[in-house]
């Protein structure tokens, strides 16, 4: 009876020896002959176990002695999961735990939701946090962080970077669980300047170049795609004017098209603007930023004029409650190249249909986005498809 029992003793902490090789293992221990299929004999705590248990407390800031006692074994029960692999709830009475509670924690507090400590422990003040994280990110505030909201979660920590954490309320009116144009508010706004380019006249007409008569021509070739698949367009005044407003008038972008001018002949080339710090580059509207660097890229790809960068600018037009924003100088009328180029009808069609693309770019996530140049208004239909049986082109003169 006695040997008996002494069998079982050993072959429990057999077993116990190699649950603790698969555990240091999923804790990301990786040392040599750690794997139960690695050695000879899994069951026997050795040199390559003590010293995988050593790393492993050295990791977690615990007492480092080789001995699996109590601290450790809670540690590496806390280090078996990595965010994604299961479903986090609050339980009340025994509080889920673990190293992916910790990083969910970090993500939350990363987008100022969350301002406890990170403990990976899942209590109210993080079932709140979540809560309010999956209002703001369009989905039910459960406050269970389950797959939808970890896919929502991973898409916004892709696009904003600690300094814009604020702003992530804006992500919401991005609305990225559609691709399509279609049913979005966008608002298109002119320079109406006078200005008069001494180099050309408008080729079609002979009328002459100014920066009202560019601007015109362009928004409306935009507008006039925009609605073909599907778009709303509306003054900014109308949707800018509060955030509580009717959601049916609060356009998710705002874009204002100007052309420049400078009394200097070298001055030239195509600019965006969204609003941030000028000094820092910081952007205030994360969206009005990556709207502003998607746009310049594709007209930059597409056109033959210079491309002068994406700046930060506190400017009022920028400044739009609840709207991402970006301001688009086309060219300079003062410079010969530029207003060349801009008096075409051809050029401006190609300008159009590059801030069509670029918008359209805004809404991809990030598994349909395409290379910068390589998406044209004929894709695009994939992502609108036309309530009509045929979908009419949409790009012309």
């Amino acid at each position: 009876m006695t040997v008996h029992g002494e069998s079982l003793r050993r072959l429990d902490a057999g077993r116990r020896v190699v649950a603790l090789r698969e555990a240091l293992l999923r804790a990301g221990v990786t040392l040599s002959y750690l794997a139960p299929d690695a050695v000879n004999d899994p069951t026997v705590f050795d040199d390559h176990v003590d010293a995988a248990v050593r790393a492993f407390q050295q990791s977690r800031g615990l007492i480092v002695d080789g001995v699996a006692g109590p601290d450790t074994q809670r540690a590496l029960s806390e280090a078996q999961f990595r965010f994604g692999d299961r479903t986090l709830n609050y339980v009340e009475g025994g509080q889920l735990r673990g190293d992916d509670v910790a990083e969910l924690q970090r993500h939350l507090s990363h987008l100022g939701f969350y301002y406890g400590h990170i403990d990976g422990s899942f209590g109210v003040r993080t079932r709140y946090a979540v809560a309010e994280l999956q209002q703001n990110l369009g989905l039910p505030g459960t406050g269970v962080c389950d797959r939808d909201t970890m896919l929502s979660m991973s898409r916004v920590n892709r696009a904003i970077s600690p300094s814009q954490a604020f702003a992530l309320r804006d992500y919401e009116r991005l609305d990225r669980s559609t691709a399509a144009l279609r049913g979005r508010v966008i608002s298109v706004n002119i320079g109406r300047s006078q200005l008069v380019s001494r180099h050309c006249v408008e080729r079609l007409t002979g009328d002459p170049l100014t920066e009202l008569l560019v601007t015109t021509d362009i928004a409306g070739r935009v507008e006039r795609i925009l609605r073909e698949f599907g778009a709303r367009l509306v003054p900014q005044q109308s949707g800018a004017a509060s955030e509580s407003g009717s959601p049916r008038n609060v356009p998710s972008l705002n874009l204002d098209i100007h052309c420049d001018w400078l009394n200097q002949q070298a001055a030239s080339g195509m600019a965006a603007y969204y609003w941030g710090l000028p000094g820092t580059g910081e952007a205030r509207s994360p969206i009005g930023h990556r709207a502003a660097v998607l746009l310049l890229k594709e007209l930059g790809a597409r056109t033959d004029l210079d491309n002068l960068g994406v700046h930060a600018r506190t400017w009022d037009t920028l400044k739009v409650p609840g709207v991402p924003s970006v301001g688009l100088d086309l060219g300079y009328l003062s410079n010969a190249h530029d207003a060349e180029r801009l008096a075409d009808p051809v050029f401006r069609q190609t300008v159009a249909d590059s801030i069509v693309i670029g918008i359209q770019r805004l809404y991809l996530l990030e598994e349909e986005d395409q290379p910068t140049g390589t998406l044209a208004l004929d894709d695009v239909l994939k992502f609108n498809p036309a309530e009509e049986p045929a979908a009419r082109r949409v790009s012309g003169l």
